[in-house]
């Protein structure tokens, strides 16, 4: 059988690498390794109009929203907080179509700390713009433990409390529409959120491309799999 096709998106930077210095869609190795370590082909999908989501999807078996620059405020209804980066809002558009598309075509979809935050924004939720502890330094991934909720598919997955790869300083506020929180961290913030089955939708606050766990990531594998045939 053909291993499944899944997206993930891109940043959207200016970048060096021999002679030149130009604007380039980047996506760090981890990404695409954790996909082909679970089984699946990765594909990027840098930022495009968002008008073409909808095809871009339909191609896919799978999607993942990867981490990266601070949702814009404006998407939820709120000022920014002078701590909350610069905008990427080529990303913002492309990547809530994106979930969209891959909402109403049932496309199995995984969110990954900006991803996370996007996909609770997407559905009408809100977020903090600011906590403490859950980066260990400017540049320098942390780890802390995060407690599975009983009963969600995220416990299914990882039943145990396990020590997680972070770097964010913003989290899920109000929950959007349907959305459940299936993790916590010991401060409280919500660390995982999924909608409810038959629906194959999980967001992960962390970063689970910086780890050694591919749980999350082969079920979303397994799930193209079955979305595919």
């Amino acid at each position: 059988m053909s291993k499944p096709l899944i997206g993930v998106t891109t940043y959207l930077n200016q970048a060096q690498w021999g002679v030149w210095d130009l604007p380039a869609a980047l996506l760090p190795a981890a990404y695409p390794r954790l996909v082909q370590a679970s089984g699946g082909l990765a594909v990027m999908l840098p930022p495009d109009d968002p008008a073409a989501a909808a095809e871009a999807v339909a191609r896919l078996d799978g999607l993942v929203i990867a981490g990266g620059a601070d949702v814009e405020p404006v998407r939820y209804g709120a000022e920014p907080d002078p701590r909350t980066g610069p905008p990427a809002r080529e990303r913002d558009g492309w990547e809530l179509a994106l979930i969209d598309a891959a909402l109403d075509a049932g496309t199995p979809l995984l969110g990954i700390c900006r991803g996370l935050q996007l996909l609770n924004v997407a559905l009408g939720g809100t977020l903090v713009q600011h906590v403490e502890g859950h980066t260990e330094a400017v540049g320098v991934i942390g780890r802390h433990p995060v407690t599975p909720v009983p009963g969600t598919r995220y416990a299914s997955l990882v039943p145990e409390r396990t020590e997680v790869p972070t770097y964010h300083h913003q989290s899920v506020e109000i929950l959007g529409k349907n959305l459940l929180a299936s993790a916590h961290a010991d401060d409280g913030t919500i660390e995982a959120i999924e909608l409810p089955s038959p629906a194959w939708v999980v967001g992960v606050q962390w970063h689970p491309e910086m780890g050694e766990d591919t749980r999350v990531m082969r079920s979303l594998v397994e799930a193209a799999v079955s979305f595919r045939s």
